[in-house]
């Protein structure tokens, strides 16, 4: 068996502009809708009390990867990260392995560079302004990635104001109050789902909002009756449908398939982005794997090229 390289965490985000993230994920999202990629819908497993594993697999342009992260929002408190894990990637020709990749990086870039796309696709032609709900590892990336795309200034809120101070600090932007972040034109929830922090009332006219942080069953960033309002997207309907801002409406019948758009759909053109300037969008993302396989592409080149050093293993 050859040599592995292996991408920790620094050398994936050295390898990885902002930039260069957005740009792999739009494209990722083309692809699947397209049927070049393809990607089955996240395995759960379960870690009671605590937390849970994921597994998700996709193949595409010659790479196939399987991820296995987990979820542990009490981490923390232990002095450990809440994402973890691995991506394994394989010559989806002849299986053999080509790579190991920190999953948590590649997660916090492909992340932002979602919150950025759909930003661009979805928000008013006019939006600018940014409010980032949660300031963690996350919510980090995904103000990263909309200042890369030219959104801003904006306001960071988080329960903890060193961190939202901090975030602000390094893009040039303010911290804030919840409110505050919520007035503005492009909002980015990045938060547990533990409860909601979007009420009915801030699904106003011509703002977007991007649901980044319940990404399982029985979480949600956004109280039903917002979600009822808003013109609704998401990434991939399979997932979104199970777990996340849609699950509660969907649940009350008070939304259904026809009323969600994935977001893929809208960048292949089979389908309208938002109706109109007045109109309040809501996307829901749940994290593809086909967003992993991007960026692991654009991993493999760059060390294809030189440009990236890495350690080996011999598996």
């Amino acid at each position: 068996m050859p040599d592995v390289p292996v991408f920790d965490q620094a050398t994936v985000l050295a390898a990885m502009p902002a930039a260069e993230a957005i740009d792999r994920v739009r494209d990722a999202f083309v692809r699947h809708s397209t049927g070049e990629w393809v990607m089955p819908a996240k395995v759960y497993l379960d870690a009671p009390p605590d937390g849970d594993f994921r597994a998700m697999p996709a193949r595409g342009d010659g790479l196939a990867i399987l991820k296995w992260a987990t979820s542990f929002p009490r981490n923390p408190e232990r002095g450990l990260p809440v994402v973890m894990g691995t991506i394994c990637v394989s010559s989806a020709d002849d299986g053999r392995p080509l790579a190991l990749v920190d999953a948590r990086a590649v997660t916090a870039l492909r992340t932002g560079a979602v919150a950025a796309v759909a930003a661009q696709e979805l928000a008013r032609e006019d939006a600018a302004t940014v409010g980032i709900v949660g300031c963690g590892v996350h919510g980090a990336w995904a103000a990263r990635c909309l200042a890369a795309a030219e959104y801003g200034p904006g306001v960071c809120f988080d329960p903890d104001p060193d961190r939202a101070g901090a975030l602000a600090g390094e893009l040039g932007w303010e911290a804030g109050g919840r409110e505050d972040a919520l007035a503005s034109d492009i909002v980015t929830c990045v938060t547990p789902g533990h409860e909601p922090v979007v009420r009915a009332a801030d699904a106003r006219p011509g703002v977007h909002l991007s649901m980044l942080g319940a990404d399982a069953p029985g979480k949600a960033e956004a109280e039903i009756e917002a979600v009822e309002r808003c013109e609704l997207f998401c990434d991939e309907w399979e997932q979104a449908s199970h777990g996340g801002e849609l699950t509660g409406a969907l649940r009350q019948g008070t939304i259904s398939r026809g009323r969600v758009t994935e977001l893929g759909a809208v960048l292949t053109g089979t389908a309208p982005g938002r109706s109109s300037p007045e109109a309040a969008t809501l996307f829901d993302s749940t994290g593809l794997a086909i967003q992993d396989l991007a960026l692991c592409h654009a991993l493999l080149e760059a060390h294809a090229e030189g440009s990236v050093g890495v350690s080996t293993v011999r598996l």
